[in-house]
């Protein structure tokens, strides 16, 4: 169950110099509520796997705090995944949130189309997805159906696409920030670091009064968040739910960790390349070995021909 939390400074101060955490809040006595998520190295962790281009993992950087900001929403056990598909330099995107914590993320893309878009200055969302879709899967477990929203893509960046996404599939008026950018810590090396604020108009009931003023109260102060307050490492999540709610007051709930995790391991890459006919297995061995990369986490795994045979044990 969560825990609310004092709505002075000190209080909200919960998240005060942790990073790679989301908790939930409420407005007090309002019908709207919200969650806060600030990255720091999980984010940096999934971004720099791979050597993309710095728009492309901006772009990937946001959809994996929009994801974790949805994700942690859930109340059973599951997934949620976010995917979006489309004709541009950037073919296809996925980030992977699982309700213990565990994010990770990856991105297919045309290095020669991406570097013709970059040159163009072309960086937004519709330039390097283009027209395509994106889609939202709730995964329950294998006992159960997922359910899985698509909408058009729309926007410039993936924020305005899920708040599309809650306009057309849940009818429920969304507003979602998010920023991502390098920041430079102790000596000379930068990070990756990102933060993100998502508020939701919930039912009015008699104790919260109208919805619908209340509703655009909130959403003039949440436009005033700047990117700089999302990311700073000197302000916490929580002081900046004060800054910009403490006239009717913000109530946290507790927090939870977040943590880059790849699901991938030798055995399980090797089931996989298993399952494929010798004949397949053999056009696949260069230099004596079969080999695979995670497309999550970059990990490089390397077989002998002979241990990919069927009937051979597990490790």
């Amino acid at each position: 169950m969560d825990t609310p939390r004092s709505n002075s400074p000190a209080g909200l101060d919960d998240l005060a110099a942790t990073d790679d955490t989301v908790a939930p809040f409420q407005i007090e006595k309002q019908p709207v509520r919200g969650r806060v998520v600030r990255m720091g190295p999980a984010l940096d962790q999934i971004l720099t796997a791979h050597d993309y281009p710095e728009p492309v993992a901006r772009l990937l950087g946001e959809a994996v705090l929009i994801t974790v900001l949805i994700g942690a929403s859930l109340k059973f056990d599951g997934r949620l995944i976010l995917q979006a598909s489309g004709d541009g330099p950037v073919s296809f995107l996925v980030a992977d949130y699982a309700t213990s914590g565990a994010i990770r993320a990856y991105v297919k893309l045309d290095p020669e189309r991406v570097d013709a878009a970059i040159e163009a200055a072309q960086e937004g969302l519709g330039a390097l997805l283009g027209e395509g879709t994106m889609a939202m899967t709730i995964d329950q477990g294998p006992d159960m159906d997922r359910y899985q929203g698509v909408v058009p893509l729309e926007g410039e960046t993936i924020a305005e696409a899920a708040e599309a996404y809650f306009a057309q599939s849940e009818q429920i008026p969304t507003r979602i920030k998010s920023a991502i950018g390098r920041w430079q810590g102790e000596g000379k090396a930068t990070h990756w670091r990102g933060g993100a604020m998502m508020i939701q108009q919930i039912a009015a009931d008699d104790a919260r009064g109208d919805a619908g003023e209340a509703w655009n109260t909130a959403r003039a102060l949440f436009d005033t968040l700047a990117d700089d307050e999302l990311i700073d490492p000197e302000l916490s999540g929580g002081r900046v739910l004060f800054r910009l709610f403490h006239e009717d007051g913000v109530r946290l709930m507790d927090s939870q960790a977040i943590r880059f995790e790849c699901r991938c391991s030798r055995d399980s890459v090797r089931n996989l390349l298993s399952s494929f006919s010798e004949e397949e297995i053999g056009e696949m061995v260069e230099d004596g070995a079969v080999s695979a990369t995670c497309e999550y986490c970059n990990t490089q795994y390397a077989f002998d021909a002979a241990e990919l045979a069927p009937g051979q044990p597990r490790q």
